[in-house]
Parts: C-alpha cells; structure tokens; sequence
C-alpha cells in the first residue's frame, strides 16, 4: 500500500537549461490511501565523477602471481540545493490525502557550471531527488536528470575562425631509388563547429609515387582524459570515434580531387569548463591507407565544438559578452497538473524554450533544436541512492545538446 505512482516533470521538454537559469519543475504523487510523512524534501544537486578498476599482477608470500583490482575513483560537486517542499525536518506528522497530489520545486543554478557529460569511466551529472521523508520507516525517493549547458559562442575566439588544413608527403623506396612523392592535401574551412553543422572537407591528391593510395579516412574524434584522486592521482585518455568518412583509391600516377562532408551529431560542447577531473576536446584525424608493406600517413588537428555557430563578420562582438544576470529567471514555472507532453513537442502548449545566452546577439540566427545524444548513462544512480530510490523516467539517461537543423552558412 501507499504510493500508486510518483513522478518528476520538469517545465521544457527537452528537460534542458543553460547554466545561471531556473529550473523548474513538479513532482506529481498518486496515493492509494492518506499517507503519514515528516514532510517532503527536494534535492537538487550537480557533480562530476570518475571511475574505473584496473587489474595488475602482484605476487603473494609463497611466490603466486596473483591479479589484484584496484579501484580508483574522483569525484567533484558543483552545488547542492535541498529544502522542504511540505513539513520540515524537526516538525510534526502531517497527513497527506489519498489521490493526486502535486508539489512544485524551483532552482537558480550557479552561472558557471560545465555542461553535461555521459562518458565510459565518467560523467558529468544533474539530478533531482524528492523523499518522502517518513519517521519510522524507509524514506522513499523518486529520482531524475536533466541536462544543463554551458554555452560556447564560437564567435568570441577568432582562433575558431581559423582553417585546418593538413599536408602529408610521403616517399617509398631505398636509398638509390626513392620514388616521386604521394602529397596529400585536406582542408576544411573553419576550426569551430555546432552540433547539426557539416564539416566540409576537400582532399586534393598528387600521387606521383609507384604505391597505390588506397583509401584516406578521416575521423572526428571525441578525445577524454579522467582524472581520479582516490586512492591516488592517475589518469585514463580514451580516444572514440564519433563520425568517419573515407574515399579511394588513388592509384600510382594519378591526382584526384575530392570533397567530403562530416555531419556533426548532437555532442557535448569543447571545454567541460569548470570541470577538474574530465577534461573533453575533440579532433580530425586523418588516415592515408597505403598498399604494400608501407607505413600509412597519419595526422590529426583540433576542432572545437561550441553551442553558438560562427556567423558572417559583420556582427561579430568585439568582446565577450556579460553573462546575463540569473536574477531575471530565464524559465516560468508551470502550474501544478499542466499536461507533460512528449519531448519534441511544440513550445506552444505550456512549455519553456532553453534560453540560450549570446544568441540574441544574431539575429540571422535560428534558434537551436534540442537533440539527444548517443552518449548514455546506463543508470543515474549513483553512491547517494538506496535500493528503494524510485527513477519513473527509467535508468538509462541522455543529455540533450543544440543542434542547427538548418546551420547558418559558414564565414568564408
């Protein structure tokens, strides 16, 4: 007996804000029966962690080689709200009715949170958490997430104007007899992308070598170094590939040119910035595939992936904007009860758009759509929660990232 149904809604669909907003939202209990509770408490909470075990080999007091995992660890909080929504910690008993019962919640977040992070051995992670707090017995949870993100306007940074452009020459033989060169030549016009934006790539080939190019693949990749602090200071670099595109062949004596397109998914800005133990960058890699017992030609460049595109010059700012003051909340609350409709819905009934800051700045540019990542979390629970925290939404959760589904043209 006792709880039919608890869930957590928040005011946007996307359950998405930009650091130094409001969030707000409701939870919405359905009582079988009254209910006796010390009061209901929120917790609002956001953090960084790192984990992953690492086996080596160590051997015992009779001389057996023995593998021993160690487990290291990091961990990092951002800020942590919590109050009563009902009642208090030292009050009385209250009695809630039987049936639907709404209670809604509010939070300012800090302007300089980092955005939100699901990785292998790590993530960066805002969650809401309501207990009923009930004297006597086992409070009872209910638990979800909610993506927050720090915005990077690629226009304050000329660097992110700059191209990326790689060159690879490569010559085979022995000493006597070197063959001509195999150049390679791949461009791609600016440095700075949004989610939704295509990386326009052009690869110009001068083959005047004896050896066949095969294939040339470029990679963009998501590169991830984890710190962990516990029980000691080590890290752990992965390197994933997000997208690959390639073409071939480039046979001995030939020159080709070719153009190639990277679309940009929903992924998290560059820069976790403000946060110590992951830090997050992304990079091209490109391949060049040779035929025979040859070493390939390889190279790889920085690439940084913001939330506001670059647009033409002429309304660029001279300066860094101030951030907007969070005392003006970006969101309104919504009323108890109003209809939680499905993500991807329009803004029309009832929902908050995620205010994005800088992009009142250009006013030729669209406003972002909101897409999820392929980047999970298999759950969001995590040290704080017992085997009775309640996750209605389910465990797997993915952050939500602006992506232009029609990207301003690139500066030329």
């Amino acid at each position: 007996m006792g709880i039919k149904e608890a869930a957590i809604y928040f005011d946007n669909q996307w359950n998405t804000y930009y650091a130094g907003q409001a969030v707000n939202g409701r939870v919405e209990y359905v009582f079988d029966s009254p209910k006796k509770v010390r009061g209901i408490h929120v917790k609002i909470k956001g953090e960084a962690h790192t984990e992953w075990s690492e086996s080596k080999q160590e051997e015992d007091s009779e001389g057996r080689t023995q593998s021993v995992d160690s487990l290291h660890t990091g961990n990092e909080e951002y800020f942590q709200i919590s109050y009563y929504l009902l009642g208090s910690s030292t009050g009385g008993e209250i009695e809630i009715p039987a049936g639907k019962q709404v209670y809604n919640f509010t939070c300012t977040l800090p302007p300089a949170l980092p955005s939100s992070f699901e990785g292998q051995y790590g993530y960066v992670r805002y969650t809401v958490k309501v207990t009923l707090d009930r004297p006597w017995k086992f409070d009872q949870d209910t638990k979800a997430a909610f993506t927050v993100i720090n915005a990077l306007d690629l226009n304050i940074n000329p660097s992110y104007r700059e191209p990326i452009h790689f060159q690879l020459e490569k010559t085979f033989g022995c000493f006597c007899c070197v063959s001509q060169p195999l150049s390679v030549d791949v461009r791609a016009p600016v440095s700075g992308y949004c989610p939704g934006q295509t990386i326009p790539l052009t690869i110009d080939i001068e083959n005047k070598s004896n050896v066949q190019l095969h294939l040339v693949k470029i990679f963009l990749r998501k590169v991830v170094n984890y710190r962990a602090t516990s029980p000691t200071n080590v890290n752990k670099k992965t390197k994933d590939v997000v997208v690959t595109v390639q073409e071939g062949p480039a046979p001995a004596g030939t020159t080709k040119h070719w153009s190639l397109n990277i679309e940009v998914p929903p992924i998290p800005p560059s820069n976790l910035v403000n946060c110590n133990i992951i830090d997050l960058d992304y990079d091209l890699k490109v391949e060049c595939v040779v035929s025979g017992m040859h070493f390939n030609m390889k190279d790889r460049k920085y690439v940084t992936i913001g939330t506001v595109p670059l647009v033409g010059l002429a309304n660029q700012p001279s300066a860094p904007p101030a951030p907007s003051t969070p005392s003006q909340p970006a969101v309104l609350p919504v009323g108890p009860g109003q209809p939680n409709g499905p993500p991807g819905g329009d803004a029309a009934g009832g929902w908050v758009q995620p205010v994005q800051p800088y992009q009142s700045l250009y006013p030729t540019l669209t406003s972002p759509v909101y897409k999820e990542s392929a980047y999970t979390a298999r759950t969001i629970q995590d040290r704080g929660d017992n085997s009775h925290t309640a996750i209605p939404q389910g465990p797997r959760f993915a952050p939500y990232y602006p992506t232009y589904a029609q990207p301003p043209p690139l500066p030329q």
